[in-house]
């Protein structure tokens, strides 16, 4: 079973020739290790006026002011530390040392418990609660720190040095050593589980839940392991999956938080709301400060219209960690929320903060963008947004000349041609009506109004299409000579209709007894050829809106994942001409086949876009659908407020007042302004 391990995950990156400073970073913690500390100390130091927020330099600076007993400058190196890099465990580690020499028990207890919380494989810090713990006469304490030493001393070296550098970010050199264990050794259980969290942590997730599913063959007792697949379950959509595995593990630990915390999310995933929230709520009894238990059920209650107790919720989380960013921004993006004069000065406060991480920054940046908005201070909001796009694409990986190569390929292979000779390949079944486009386009009331419908299900933003995207991608893909699309033309009429059957298959577990059901995932305009191919008979509905509406609305949104070109006004207006000429070709060789329903349609004649939908899904008129904000039922979108209420035209021309800061909007989408409607 040795190629179990080996060839699944997607390979590391090739190492690279170190830089200088990764070599000087080597010298010295070659001096370190020497016992030469007034040397290294001297190089970190010099090298810290270089590259003074280097993790790495800081860390050897502090480790050897300790060993030349200058422990107040230790910590307060360590302080500077943390300050950048919050998550390194070694810092903590380091600080536990600082206050051991401090003869400062409790301090150092609870530095060296951050450390190990973070990462488990830290022998030294281990070892000293240990000893610490039997100082202070608590033998549970000591036990437990003795059992992780004793776990941790059967555990090959490589395992341990690898798991101590994922645990800290460094997935490339973990990933090289974890590998050639593998290769050199065979299957290891506790290497495949670290190589399978690996895959997770790059995104490859398929690759990740076989290498679990593989590890749980050889141990299936392995309760670490079962907890990690039914997350990448999770991770991968596969709700009713994952809600097995955490079954079997609640009949061994029912009490066990994590597990059902997990739980309570397979129930979101799958749409049962109203199962979530007790389960949130009971868990919340014991953690009565966790804020993102206080996040995950506000966002819940959101989800089924309790407007009232999602706003109370979101301000729980909001007070259980100060600065808590993405608490604000739920509040935001209600729609709906007005925020109070307390509220945007905490947030401000917040923002400016030196020490506030910037997932927060940038979240608390959208949060006061919409808040400043509702005041009418157009100015203050758009510099916000601006500073919080900025701040998010400098996190994104987002490349659009692979949307637009895709999109090439996508035009030159998907030909009327083409898909004559495939004429009623796939399933035959008509239940699935597709709405896509951009977000923020109009998609979330279309899909309100079918599914006011008495023979129409509402689900959700289904992953599926992208999931078989994913997989005819294959491993290792190569985004710039990709291997979809052009590997639909080699598959055969039983591969379409298998996948069709399973697209059905799978999303059935969102469904009612109803005939047709909704995905509205806005991405997979880009994959209408796929879904003519498996489904050929669905319905699909492309949602458009007026592109300095829909751009702008795009960029002040902050999505929760995904939608990574909405970060910067030079991205959103080439993906919407990418949008564009995508939807043209779709039009052109699969004519009739596709709806476009203009958002400003709907709101100027909302009776008559309602009958031109559903004539084109072949359903019958209904009442309800027109009244279709008086419908209760789960929504898990942005717009959720604003479809509960009827109609409205102030948010056509909302971005006029920002009008003097798009001119680069307008310029860059060019006759984007006219073709749109073409």
């Amino acid at each position: 079973m040795t190629s179990i391990a080996a060839d699944q995950v997607a390979a590391a990156p090739p190492d690279l020739a170190p830089s200088p400073i990764e070599a000087e970073v080597k010298r010295i913690r070659d001096l370190a290790n020497r016992r030469r500390h007034d040397e290294a100390l001297g190089a970190a130091e010099a090298l810290a006026v270089r590259v003074p927020e280097n993790r790495d330099v800081l860390y050897l600076k502090a480790l050897n002011q300790r060993h030349l007993g200058k422990i107040p400058e230790a910590l307060a190196t360590l302080e500077r530390l943390e300050q950048l890099h919050p998550g390194y465990s070694r810092l903590y580690q380091e600080r536990g040392h600082c206050h051991v020499a401090q003869r400062d028990a409790p301090r150092a207890i609870d530095a060296f418990l951050r450390g190990v919380n973070i990462n488990p494989a830290l022998p030294s810090s281990w070892s000293m609660l240990e000893g610490l713990y039997k100082m202070g006469g608590e033998q549970k304490n000591a036990a437990m720190a003795a059992q992780h030493v004793a776990t941790l001393r059967r555990l090959p070296p490589e395992v341990i040095t690898a798991t101590s550098l994922f645990s800290d970010g460094e997935l490339t050199p973990a990933e090289n050593i974890i590998r050639a264990y593998l290769l050199k050794h065979g299957n290891q259980v506790e290497a495949m589980r670290l190589l399978a969290k690996i895959g997770m942590a790059r995104g490859v997730l398929d690759d990740a839940e076989l290498l679990l599913e593989s590890v749980l063959v050889l141990a299936p007792d392995y309760r670490a392991a079962r907890h990690d697949y039914a997350l990448a379950l999770i991770e991968r959509h596969k709700y009713q999956a994952a809600r097995i595995e955490l079954e079997k593990l609640l009949t061994l630990e029912p009490g066990n938080a994590q597990f059902r915390t997990l739980y309570a999310a397979t129930c979101v995933g799958l749409g049962e709301h109203d199962k979530a929230i007790p389960l949130y709520r009971e868990l919340l009894k014991e953690t009565p400060r966790a804020p993102d238990l206080h996040l995950s059920v506000a966002h819940a209650l959101k989800t089924v219209g309790r407007r009232e107790e999602a706003i109370g919720a979101y301000r729980a989380a909001a007070a259980a960690r100060p600065g808590f960013g993405d608490a604000y921004w739920s509040l935001a993006n209600l729609k709906t929320y007005r925020f109070l004069d307390a509220e945007i000065a905490a947030m401000r406060a917040a923002e400016a903060a030196a020490e506030t991480p910037i997932v927060d920054r940038y979240h608390l940046c959208f949060a006061l963008g919409k808040a400043h908005e509702d005041r009418g201070e157009y100015a203050e909001s758009w510099s916000c947004y601006e500073r919080g796009n900025a701040l998010k694409r400098s996190e994104s990986r987002y490349r659009p000349e692979v949307i637009e190569n895709n999109t090439r390929k996508q035009i030159e292979i998907c030909s009327r041609e083409f898909f004559a000779a495939r004429t009623d390949w796939g399933a035959p079944d008509a239940d699935p009506i597709f709405i896509l486009g951009l977000p923020r386009a109009g998609s979330t009331l279309i899909d309100q109004i079918l599914a006011s419908h008495s023979r129409v299900e509402g689900t959700q933003e289904l992953s599926d299409i992208q999931r078989f995207v994913l997989d005819l991608q294959g491993r290792d893909p190569d985004l710039d000579n990709p291997r979809y699309p052009g590997v639909l033309g080699a598959m055969k009429r039983e591969d379409f209709r298998r996948l069709g059957e399973k697209y059905l298959a799978d999303t059935r577990v969102y469904r009612t007894d109803r005939p047709h059901f909704i995905d509205k995932m806005p991405n997979n305009f880009r994959h209408i050829g796929l879904i003519h191919l498996i489904l050929p008979n669905a319905r699909i509905i492309d949602a458009r809106r007026e592109p300095m509406a829909c751009c702008f609305s795009n960029f002040k949104q902050l999505f929760a994942n995904g939608q990574e070109f909405t970060y910067g006004i030079g991205d959103i207006a080439r993906y919407y001409r990418t949008y564009l000429e995508l939807m043209g070709h779709w039009n052109q060789v699969l004519p009739g086949r596709i709806l476009r329903v203009l958002h400003e349609d709907v709101v100027d004649d909302l009776e008559g876009s309602v009958r031109r939908i559903l004539e084109f899904c072949g359903l019958e008129f209904e009442p309800a659908c027109v009244e279709f904000h008086k419908t209760e039922r789960n929504i898990r979108t942005a717009s959720s407020e604003q479809v509960r209420r009827p109609i409205f035209r102030e948010g056509l021309d909302q971005w006029r007042h920002f009008e003097l800061w798009l001119a680069p909007l307008a310029e860059a989408l060019g006759d984007a302004l006219v073709s749109y409607r073409r």
